[in-house]
């Protein structure tokens, strides 16, 4: 296998992770009155990702499996804005997290968001009647490695870290940070650390050894996308607000009334 058979997939991966991140951050920073269009814009960008990623199951090239990745992050994206946008979260808490104690604090919090982990749970679902055991199922694990590195980076806001990223959180659901704590680190982060390491090790090594121009771009995209949820689990700790990677898109962020 050639450098460019894991270096081309690597940066790419690295362009759609920041790349998506700071066009939705940017677009959410726009007045409410904008979110329908952009909730149409991502449902049709979702529903073609979905398209191509069925379109690409039974295909196995490093095209295919690019075209997959892209397929997964379009669906990943319309999750995002359909969260970010307010529209599908979980019935606002009823009073601050701060007069409970810690399990009841746990569950307020899953309730705030319950809404919106049953869509991931319904979409990731759909995804696998259509792709498990099929030829190319590379969509259907990035989406299983974004909700695993995002159910994570959940937890750890709860149990408490550094950096909470409070400026991509919009006015609407700014209640959220409620259940959230500055810590200089639990005890669950070096677990979350551990792991995602392991998975990106157990890819990238995968990704050397690959018979197949398909195996290694696959294995590299997935080596990729788990280093760069431990950077952001990292994000959350070090003395570096992550904001900092995203300032242009943060800019045009409204205050909260």
């Amino acid at each position: 296998m050639s450098w460019a058979t894991h270096g081309a997939p690597l940066i790419l991966t690295l362009a759609l992770w920041w790349g998506s991140t700071a066009v939705i951050a940017r677009l959410i920073g726009h007045t409410p009155h904008t979110y329908p269009r952009l909730l149409l814009l991502a449902t049709l960008f979702g529903f073609a990702g979905l398209l191509l990623l069925v379109g690409l199951r039974d295909t196995t090239s490093g095209a295919a499996a690019v075209g997959a990745l892209i397929g997964a992050i379009a669906v990943w994206g319309w999750i995002e804005v359909t969260f970010l946008t307010g529209k599908v979260t979980g019935p606002p808490p009823g009073h601050s997290a701060d007069d409970e104690g810690l399990f009841w604090r746990a569950g307020r919090a899953f309730t705030a968001i319950l809404w919106h982990e049953i869509l991931i749970a319904l979409t990731v679902a759909v995804a696998a009647v259509f792709l498990l055991g099929r030829e190319n199922d590379l969509a259907l694990l990035v989406l299983l490695l974004l909700w695993l590195m995002r159910s994570s980076a959940k937890l750890n806001l709860f149990l408490g870290v550094r950096n909470l990223g409070e400026g991509f959180f919009p006015p609407h659901l700014r209640h959220l940070l409620d259940f959230m704590r500055h810590r200089a680190m639990n005890a669950l982060m070096p677990i979350s650390l551990l792991a995602g390491t392991a998975i990106a090790w157990h890819f990238g090594v995968a990704s050397l050894s690959a018979a197949s121009a398909y195996e290694a771009t696959a294995s590299t995209i997935l080596s990729t996308l788990a280093a760069l949820a431990v950077f952001e689990h990292l994000l959350m700790v070090l003395p570096l607000p992550a904001e900092t990677l995203w300032r242009w898109s943060l800019a045009n962020r409204r205050a909260a009334p």
